[in-house]
């Protein structure tokens, strides 16, 4: 039969029936392909029954060997089980968590609150163990913490302040520990005011930062007593920083100039950092505004009882008083009046709670009445200027809250008020020259807004 075909299709040739292909319509194409298969089928020899036993039987063997080959042999991994295999963690859902730090807390606390064990911690505090920055905790400070799936810590970012932020992270499967840190833009303004009952209501009426306030009293707190010395109509005038970020105020910064007119006489300071990175302040002949010992020991008191005779309230007689009483809130902080050492951290007979410090050779400074003393003030621990020693109160023999302060040169009593302090050391003869450099455009912008009503603006 096929030889018959194979025939034919000469004798078509022979013929020389020749078909222009191209214009055969594609639907005549496929007509003529069926019409071409119909014919091959028909033609093809028919299998056997034996033969077609044979033919289905193979083909079940085959089907049967494809199945058990797929089951011994895993297919080929597509292109997201790849990457799942490669990248376990980054297919994991991972939980963020932001939490704040409360009064008390500690890392233990607040890994706790979000499910994460003391091996976490330990190894947290283990990679901060050069800063230490994860045990000073502060309340108001953020965390926000990041833990895989199975609860697993990812990552750590501790916004310490709006400029320094501490990241813990494992990029790579293997920690690093990061500081970031942001600039403040320092912008200089100023202030100035008049007082006509204290420096605190006049400070704030001329806009002036309660923390800024306290700054002023502290540069001039050697040369003036804020709780005794002030008089209506004294003055000042301040030139400082505001620390902006990103254009927007954050906090004050320091005070660079300072100008406080008290009862006629002028007092001048500027802020001078040296090559060596220190900063203090000056007068305007370089010399140094710190003293030695503080004026006052307790901030803004009243002085209830001078140096001198007096009438004692408890033991109804004119009796000598060797020192000042500062009247003050019960609790009101009394700090060290110059560095030294404490020698005396008891009850001391009328005196109460009562602390002595030993400042060198020479001096000697007595705080009475206490209410409680401090913890970092313990009997022969060193001391600095104006570190907490202990807090008003009215132990012993006292009719109300107040500090009894007693001040000794060679063991004899002097007046607290009236005494000369010894001064700090001057500025450094290396340092002069670049002292006045700096100082003197600062003085004389102190002078200009001092004396007129002109803008900052119009000189800078």
């Amino acid at each position: 039969m096929s030889r018959l075909f194979t025939n034919r299709i000469k004798m078509i040739t022979n013929k020389n029936i020749t078909i222009q292909l191209e214009k055969i319509p594609h639907l005549h194409w496929m007509f003529i392909a069926l019409f071409l298969s119909a014919i091959a089928i028909t033609l093809s020899p028919m299998p056997s029954e034996a033969e077609a036993n044979r033919t289905t039987e193979a083909a079940a063997i085959s089907d049967s060997e494809r199945i058990t080959m797929s089951l011994l042999i895993p297919s080929a991994p597509t292109s997201i089980e790849k990457d799942a295999l490669l990248h376990p963690k980054q297919n994991e859902q991972l939980k963020h968590h932001q939490t704040k730090v409360k009064n008390g807390d500690t890392l233990t606390a607040i890994f706790n609150r979000i499910g994460l064990d003391a091996r976490d911690v330990y190894n947290v505090t283990k990679l901060d163990k050069k800063n230490k920055l994860l045990t000073k905790l502060s309340p108001g400070q953020t965390f926000d913490i990041t833990v895989s799936a199975n609860n697993e810590l990812q990552s750590l970012h501790y916004h310490i302040d709006k400029t320094k932020t501490l990241i813990i992270n494992k990029p790579d499967n293997n920690w690093q520990v990061n500081l970031e840190s942001r600039n403040y833009e320092p912008r200089i303004t100023y202030s100035k005011g008049v007082i006509n009952s204290s420096l605190f209501e006049a400070a704030n009426e001329a806009g002036l930062s309660e923390s800024l306030t306290m700054d002023l009293a502290y540069i001039f707190g050697w040369d003036i007593d804020f709780a005794l010395d002030i008089r209506q109509g004294d003055s000042f005038v301040v030139l400082y920083e505001e620390l902006f970020l990103e254009g927007e105020k954050v906090k004050d910064g320091n005070i660079l100039a300072a100008e406080f007119i008290n009862q006629g006489k002028s007092y001048k300071a500027v802020r001078y950092t040296d090559s060596d990175g220190k900063s203090n302040y000056y007068a305007d002949d370089g010399t140094s505004m710190r003293k030695a010992f503080l004026r006052s020991p307790v901030d803004f008191s009243r002085i209830s009882s001078r140096f001198g005779k007096r009438h004692h309230p408890i033991l109804n007689k004119i009796k000598s008083h060797k020192g000042v009483d500062y009247a003050a809130a019960r609790g009101t902080p009394v700090k060290a009046s110059g560095d030294g050492k404490i020698i005396w951290r008891a009850r001391k007979g009328g005196y109460g709670k009562t602390v002595i410090i030993q400042h060198g050779n020479r001096y000697r400074t007595l705080y009475g009445h206490l209410n409680s003393y401090s913890r970092n003030a313990r009997s022969g621990s060193r001391v600095k200027q104006g570190q907490i020693i202990g807090y008003v109160g009215s132990t012993g023999r006292a009719t109300g809250p107040h500090l009894h302060y007693e001040f000794r040169v060679n063991g004899s009593h002097r007046n607290p008020l009236t005494v000369k302090l010894p001064s700090a050391a001057p500025i450094h003869k290396k340092h002069k020259e670049d002292f006045v450099e700096k100082s003197n455009p600062l003085l004389t912008q102190l002078d200009i807004i001092g004396n007129t009503n002109i803008a900052l603006s119009d000189f800078q």
